[in-house]
């Protein structure tokens, strides 16, 4: 039997998640959504959703996006490493409880409090062309290509902010996307959440409550994701894909039957056990590079 503070847990995560569902939607609302070609007839029932990290782009793009700030001196060297481990927490040990989550991306976002939205806007689009457009899967940038072709509505849907989440999609042409919305006040950012991280179940919340919204038959639509943590996501599609995926993603869409897409090859493949190690091998990587990088320049 679960135990009073475990039954609590569970009812936070549920609470939270649900906040982090309807901020994300409303988010996305708000966004302009890419018009359809004319020339391809609407399909309204149907739709794709697309995972970020290590499904649409190589390595974690809140990191990039980081990496990004850093080399425009928006904070320290200890700040970004500090960042990095707080990601690197996350990313590997994922399945926390609800509140010490929140607490590490709370940490993690706080680099932009009191920031403008339009600036960093601004420079997400810079640090896009500059960090992460060659980071892009063509494969799965292909699949997301193949829906719109069938005049299939696509988002992306991540724990990534929404505001570079967003910056994402309409690079790649996409109708729009769902991410992890941070508070801001008179368009200054306060480096807290709405709600929490779109993660795990809150994913699958936000697509359930985008479908009612947009008129989606769920059985009409598929999902695709490199983590197990996407679970709950994938299995409220009638499709589920699974690209580059972790060991446990693998395993369970071998016995579930889903489909398996995998862009790595040969020994890069191999060494990638679970998303969260290409994660961490990207953030650690990428910090030494930077933290290398200014010693060189003091």
């Amino acid at each position: 039997m679960a135990s009073k503070r475990e039954v609590e847990t569970d009812r936070l995560a549920v609470l939270a998640g649900e906040a982090s569902a309807e901020a994300a939607v409303q988010a996305a609302a708000a966004a302009p959504e890419l018009e359809a070609s004319l020339a391809v007839p609407t399909d309204l029932t149907a739709a794709a959703f697309f995972d970020v990290d290590n499904t649409m782009m190589m390595g974690a793009s809140i990191f990039h996006f980081a990496r990004g700030l850093a080399a425009r001196k928006y904070f320290s060297s200890s700040d970004l490493a500090g960042f990095v481990w707080q990601q690197l927490k996350f990313r590997v040990g994922g399945r926390e409880d609800p509140e010490s989550v929140k607490a590490s991306r709370e940490q993690a976002l706080s680099f932009v409090a009191g920031r403008s939205v339009a600036e960093l806007v601004s420079l997400g689009e810079e640090i896009y062309d500059e960090l992460m457009a060659d980071r892009i899967w063509k494969g799965t940038q292909a699949l997301a290509q193949m829906h719109l072709d069938a005049g299939q509505r696509v988002w992306l849907v991540t724990a990534t902010p929404v505001e570079l989440a967003q910056i994402i999609a309409r690079r790649l042409g996409l109708t729009g996307a769902l991410g992890t919305v941070s508070e801001s006040e008179n368009g200054v950012y306060t480096g807290r959440l709405v709600g929490d991280l779109l993660h795990g179940k809150a994913k699958a919340q936000a697509v359930r409550s985008l479908a009612a919204k947009e008129g989606l038959d769920l059985r009409r639509c598929t999902a695709y994701s490199d983590s197990s943590n996407d679970v709950p996501m994938l299995s409220v599609v009638g499709t589920a894909v699974a690209v580059n995926p972790d060991s446990q993603l693998r395993e369970i869409s071998r016995r579930k039957g889903w489909e398996i897409r995998d862009f790595r090859t040969g020994r890069k493949a191999a060494k990638i056990g679970v998303p969260s190690v290409l994660g961490a091998g990207a953030l650690a990587g990428a910090v030494a590079a930077t933290l290398a990088y200014r010693r060189r320049v003091k």
